[in-house]
């Protein structure tokens, strides 16, 4: 399980113990390390942007995809309101240039649609969209949600219903699927059929509420509405004015908000997928407003500028920030004795993507429990409950200590009492966001200890 380890040294969460994530999507990422290692060229800096360059590359052409076929069913006219719709929303904006699964697997939605075969395209191919959604659902196992409605209408409709199951569907699968678990066999070094370990513990058990749930009508009155913007009142729109066959394209969006709002954990990112259906429907309405075209251009492209910019490159900016600080601790003569402990909600940032170096970094903990065990709790909410205790008790012996501290600024004042005693200065500064919550503060300070490092 660790031949992707090109460097040696990293860090493996809880679901590639579990065998819920698959090789096949990291390993594109992973080759291109490996093609700048060989190179000589793997800095940092390269390590962190050329994935999401690659990414964006991707993102750009499916939206030259979107724009392609509405232009193939409709006229240039309609391709344009429906390309600027896209182009101007401020969640595709925020998420296509991360490496989420979820990105990926909205563009390869976007991809398969454009082979989709809808009534009027000549364009259709039963084997390359089922092909696109396959690899989908080999990223992500989600992503066949979206596709259930089409698939079946698909069906539906189809003439020789037995020759596109048996020469097309089952190939396809099997090849996907056979491909995916070699990939895995190589680098778990045994046979895991993820999207079955994916599907048991986020449906068949429902563990994802361990990390957060929401009330069913989340999507509906949040989820949608927010990840829409200002498109919300043109999309409902569009689907009074789309000609029929576009029907099912919202069918889809239909079907697939709601078996999310099943699943009691919650997020934005997981109906990303749907936002270019919604975008066909946008593009109807705006085409039609003829008169009020321009003016309701500039309104949405203002309206979603503003929050594209300020989310992309203010809101929480800090959990990036801060690795270009410990990055300087690689270059430092005291790499070696130096050490990290995050003291934050686990994930809150990058981990050693980012700092590229064997530095001794450490965070808290938030791995859910699998054996049924209803009191237990995890290391992060074991912190939380009580930090000043917790640190003294880990803590013990002044050897133990990290060389630094990273934590929000909300937790300065509770813990304020170990760092003056352990020897702690604040040498760092970093601004996070203008709305703190909870555990979350406005700043990211950074603690060094003066006995270590101040020579």
């Amino acid at each position: 399980r660790f031949v992707l380890n090109i460097c040696n040294y990293g860090f493996l969460t809880w679901e590639w113990v579990q065998g819920l994530r698959g090789y096949s999507y990291p390993l594109v990422f992973a080759s291109i390390y490996k093609v700048l290692q060989l190179l000589g060229k793997d800095d940092v800096q390269l390590l962190i942007w050329v994935p999401r360059f690659a990414q964006a590359v991707l993102a750009a052409f499916a939206d030259v995809k979107l724009y392609s076929l509405v232009l193939h069913l409709e006229n240039a006219e309609t391709a344009k309101c429906v390309y600027f719709c896209q182009l101007c929303s401020w969640f595709t904006w925020y998420s296509c240039t991360r490496t989420l699964t979820n990105t990926m697997e909205t563009i390869l939605t976007i991809f398969a649609l454009s082979y989709y075969p809808i009534k009027g395209s000549k364009l259709g191919s039963s084997c390359k969209y089922l092909a696109l959604i396959a690899l989908a659902i080999v990223i992500r196992p989600t992503a066949v949600i979206p596709w259930i409605p089409l698939v079946l209408s698909h069906f539906l409709q189809e003439q020789r219903k037995a020759d596109l199951i048996l020469h097309k569907c089952i190939p396809v699968g099997l090849v996907t699927i056979g491909t995916s678990l070699i990939v895995d066999r190589v680098f778990f070094g045994e046979w895991v059929l993820v999207q079955l370990n994916f599907l048991k513990f986020n449906v068949l058990q429902n563990l994802g509420t361990f990390y957060g749930s929401h009330p069913w009508h989340w999507y509906l009155t949040q989820g949608l509405p927010v990840i829409l913007g200002t498109h919300l009142p043109f999309f409902i729109h569009g689907c009074v004015l789309a000609p029929k066959k576009y029907r099912i394209f919202l069918v889809s969006v239909i079907w697939t908000v709601l078996v999310y709002s099943t699943l009691s954990h919650k997020e934005f990112r997981f109906i990303y997928p749907v936002l270019p259906f919604c975008m066909v429907f946008c593009g109807f309405s705006l085409k039609h407003l003829k008169a009020w075209k321009k003016s309701v251009g500039s309104f949405l492209l203002v309206s979603n500028l503003l929050p594209a910019l300020y989310l992309g490159l203010f809101h929480q900016r800090g959990s990036l920030d801060v690795m270009s600080h410990l990055q300087q601790l690689c270059n430092s003569s005291h790499q070696s004795q130096a050490s990290v402990f995050i003291l934050m909600p686990c994930h809150s940032t990058p981990f050693y993507s980012h700092v590229h170096c064997p530095l001794k970094m450490r965070f808290l903990q938030c791995p859910p429990d699998l054996t049924g065990n209803k009191s237990y709790i995890d290391e992060a909410d074991v912190f939380y409950s009580n930090p000043l205790g917790w640190l003294n008790k880990e803590f013990y012996n002044d050897t133990l200590l990290p060389t630094h501290l990273i934590f929000f600024s909300v937790l300065e004042q509770e813990i304020s009492s170990f760092l003056s005693l352990r020897g702690y200065e604040k040498t760092a500064t970093i601004f996070h966001t203008h709305v703190p919550q909870g555990r979350v503060g406005s700043h990211i300070y950074i603690y060094r200890k003066k006995t270590e490092m101040n020579h």
